[in-house]
């Protein structure tokens, strides 16, 4: 069988492995990645196929194989083994609630040490904060590009000080 017929083959086959990854992957991106990588690996295996058999199977069994690989992956990546005398599993997928109130307290003093820097080192500091460019507050400020990025440096230092608690 040529490249042309197999590739030919393939195209016409391509519609009845859609539905069949939606079914599998529940999800339409996800199952057109299923049905790309399908194509890539009947075209990189095309040795493998034998003429006269029913290529849909083929292309079904190695749907259905990737699927069942990549399934496979995802929930080992998601289990990780403690290497004590029992071999425990542990899933990442437990729950943790946070403490709001304990980040409403940090946010307080983050936000008054801010307030006690310096005032020259404070409005430089709030600009960057704010998402502002070197080059920006260098021009608000009227003051050298060096001068600014210095005041920042100086004022997270500060600041890293102030709050090492954390």
């Amino acid at each position: 069988m040529s490249k042309f017929e197999f590739n030919e083959l393939l195209l016409n086959n391509t519609e009845f492995l859609k539905p069949f990854a939606v079914t599998l992957t529940r999800d339409n991106e996800i199952a057109k990645d299923l049905l790309q990588e399908t194509m890539y690996r009947a075209l990189a295996n095309k040795e493998k196929y034998n003429v006269g058999t029913n290529i849909k199977a083929w292309l079904y069994t190695i749907m259905r194989n990737i699927f069942i690989n990549n399934y496979r992956r995802k929930s080992k990546q998601n289990t990780i083994f403690d290497n004590s005398p029992n071999d425990f599993l542990i899933d990442y997928n437990q729950s943790t609630i946070t403490n709001g109130a304990e980040g409403a307290l940090t946010m307080k003093d983050i936000q008054a040490a801010i307030h006690g820097l310096p005032h020259i080192f404070r409005n430089p500091f709030m600009l960057y904060f704010e998402g502002y460019k070197y080059h920006e507050i260098a021009e608000m400020l009227a003051e050298p590009l060096g001068t600014i990025k210095s005041r920042i440096h100086f004022a997270r230092k500060l600041l890293k000080e102030q709050l090492t608690r954390f």
